[in-house]
């Protein structure tokens, strides 16, 4: 009893201290580093560089294998409509030509053979001289020769075509960019030989990355000048967008038609486009920012003066260019950009990073 007597109070004010200590512990919350962000309006004026490139191009190549022995143009030439600018050594194309033109006066004369030999059966069964199964089987083979002459026709039609394919012509006037073969070289049918493109028709071309203000269209409005001539400028629109971006550099290539150039604007030329008529400028957060919950999206707003984060509803609109916030979020807050699932209301938190969306 005595032992007991001097141990509760002993114990007791250890107890005490312990759980001061653990109440202590369950009121006092860390502060927590936070990665965040100040989402500001992303501007809306944007321009990028490219180059004036024709419309229409068309990359002229042989139909048939041969080796190359006139190719009378070079990059910058203007070419006419139908004007020769490139051709293959003629003489197997020839020979085929030869070739089949003796297959066809072969099959012609087997052909007056088997009619004469089936007219002067015919004559024979009349005088019952033979037999009518010899007159079915003449008729069979001038049947027969008749066809071997219209293959022979064919082949031989054939043959004089690909013969004019030993000569490439342009199929309108225009300019030549690009050559692929020189002279000398064995061409594969197919194998791009020379490029020409028509002048007339220009367009600037440009690639744009995910920091684009507005989502692309076709029809969205452009002002291109030139790099060296910034006063030279033209009107312009997209005409195309590309379906995918290109996979290194993520950037989405657009086609933008121009409004009657001036003969300044040249193929190759470097140009600036800009947009227009520039939209207002709108706020956009990143994806890592936002929480899902119960359908509806959040975004951790830090209080700049308490240094405590809360939950702030916000209306977004997923278009080509991210997460546009469409209300919820004003100008200027501070949000959190990493470790969004394992916060909690009110806790404080050390700001140790910034950045832009």
């Amino acid at each position: 009893m005595k032992s007991r007597a001097v141990l509760i109070p002993c114990l007791l004010p250890a107890m005490l201290t312990s759980a001061g200590c653990n109440r202590e512990k369950e009121t006092s919350e860390p502060v927590r580093p936070a990665l965040s962000i100040v989402v500001e309006p992303t501007p809306s004026a944007y321009s990028a560089t490219g180059t004036v490139e024709p419309r229409y191009k068309t990359d002229l190549a042989f139909r048939v294998l041969g080796r190359l022995v006139a190719r009378p143009v070079y990059v910058a030439d203007s070419v006419t409509e139908g004007q020769v600018v490139a051709a293959i050594d003629p003489t197997p194309l020839e020979l085929a030509v030869q070739s089949a033109k003796a297959d066809l006066s072969k099959a012609q004369a087997r052909l007056v053979t088997a009619k004469e030999t089936e007219n002067r059966k015919r004559s024979l069964v009349v005088s019952d001289a033979t037999t009518r199964q010899a007159l079915d089987d003449a008729e069979q083979v001038r049947a027969g020769a008749e066809a071997s002459v219209a293959r022979e026709e064919a082949n031989l039609k054939k043959a004089i075509e690909q013969l004019g394919y030993a000569q490439v012509k342009a199929d309108f006037a225009g300019v030549v960019t690009a050559v692929g073969a020189e002279v000398g070289q064995v061409v594969s049918p197919g194998q791009s030989v020379v490029t020409v493109a028509r002048p007339d028709v220009k367009e600037a071309v440009i690639d744009v990355g995910t920091e684009f203000p507005v989502a692309l269209q076709i029809g969205l409005p452009f002002t291109v000048s030139l790099e060296l001539r910034p006063a030279v400028k033209v009107t312009g629109r997209i005409r195309e967008i590309a379906p995918e971006a290109d996979p290194v550099t993520r950037t989405r290539r657009i086609r933008i038609t121009l409004d009657d150039p001036p003969d300044t604007f040249r193929l190759g030329s470097t140009i600036r486009a800009s947009l227009e008529a520039p939209a207002n400028s709108v706020l956009r957060v990143p994806a890592s920012a936002v929480l899902t919950k119960d359908g509806n999206k959040f975004v951790w707003v830090v209080d700049p003066q308490s240094k405590t984060v809360s939950l702030h509803k916000l209306e977004l609109l997923a278009d080509a260019t991210g997460l546009r916030v469409t209300g919820g979020l004003e100008a200027g807050a501070r949000i959190v950009t990493a470790g969004i699932h394992s916060l909690k209301q009110g806790p404080t938190v050390r700001i140790d990073g910034d950045g832009t969306p």
